[in-house]
């Protein structure tokens, strides 16, 4: 019995390990100050909610921009996206095919878009489509592994 407790738990705690993983799995050039970390937190946050996540994912959206040094920006692109999310009426991302994928791609490019033209050279406009192509690439096999452990309870 206690088994399938322990299984039970460690099964409703993988999208938060998979964040925590993400973020300190940091590279330079395939995981950038964690950025990979922000797959979990888009699809844990608006395509399956999960209770309590909301506060965690703003908390390593700041783990983020820390590492990035960037001052808050990837908390506030969250905390907007989060507001946006809230008042919309025409979308149901939890309703949406290919585990929104679109809609991060719209998400993570804009944000990685404004990102790149604060400091608008070659080198930073390749970068950031160099990380919008990785991280975009990325979000399906990571998002299924998080819907294939997390909701085969």
């Amino acid at each position: 019995m206690t088994k399938y407790k322990i299984i039970k738990f460690l099964r409703d705690a993988f999208p938060f390990i998979a964040v925590i993983v993400l973020w300190r799995l940091s590279v330079a050039f395939w995981n950038p100050a964690g950025i990979l970390a922000i797959i979990p937190i888009f699809y844990c946050s608006f395509v399956r909610p999960i209770p309590w996540f909301a506060p965690f994912a703003i908390l390593f959206c700041f783990l983020i921009d820390y590492r990035f040094d960037t001052l808050v920006y990837w908390t506030v692109m969250y905390c907007l996206f989060y507001a946006i999310n809230g008042f919309q009426t025409f979308f149901d991302l939890t309703r949406v095919d290919k585990n929104a994928l679109y809609v991060f791609m719209i998400f993570f490019g804009v944000a990685t878009f404004v990102l790149s033209i604060t400091n608008p050279t070659v080198a930073t406009l390749m970068r950031a489509a160099w990380l919008f192509a990785w991280v975009s690439t990325l979000y399906v096999p990571i998002t299924a592994l998080i819907k294939r452990i997390y909701d085969d309870r």
